[in-house]
């Protein structure tokens, strides 16, 4: 079968400059097997250029609560999600918290959340991110 060059391997990672990619965090603590994904996917498409938004909402938001992140795995004897939260940060991933959700998990934002979130933010920062991005994963 012929390939175009559209279609070629060595064609499928370029130019992806200028892309934006919002990950909605809705799965926390209680799924710990779905915590690890998005952050390993955020690090990946950032360093291929995209910019990332790693948004947390709804049970989410316990994933950068204080001492939550550091001791939560997402297999036994796996690498913490923390790590995987630094690695997409370090890559250039912005994280956001969604302000509305915190006091349903009695979260104060300004002594429970990891220094790794960028801003706390409204739904509609969140609404106006998925409208205007390229893509939108949901975890």
């Amino acid at each position: 079968m012929d390939s175009t060059p559209e279609q070629s391997p060595q064609n499928l990672y370029l130019d992806h400059e200028g892309k934006t990619v919002v990950i909605v965090m809705t799965s926390g603590p209680t799924t710990p097997h779905r915590c690890a994904t998005p952050f390993y996917l955020g690090a990946l498409l950032a360093s291929m250029d995209a910019e990332v938004s790693i948004f947390f909402t709804m049970e989410g938001v316990n994933l950068v609560k204080r001492g939550v992140p550091e001791t939560l795995t997402a297999m036994p004897g796996g690498k913490r999600i923390i790590e995987f939260i630094r690695d997409a940060k370090a890559a250039g991933a912005k994280l956001y918290l969604c302000s509305p959700a915190l006091p349903g998990y009695a979260i104060d934002p300004k002594s429970d959340v990891i220094a790794e979130v960028d801003e706390i933010s409204s739904g509609g920062v969140l609404a106006d991110m998925i409208l205007s991005s390229d893509k939108v994963l949901f975890f």
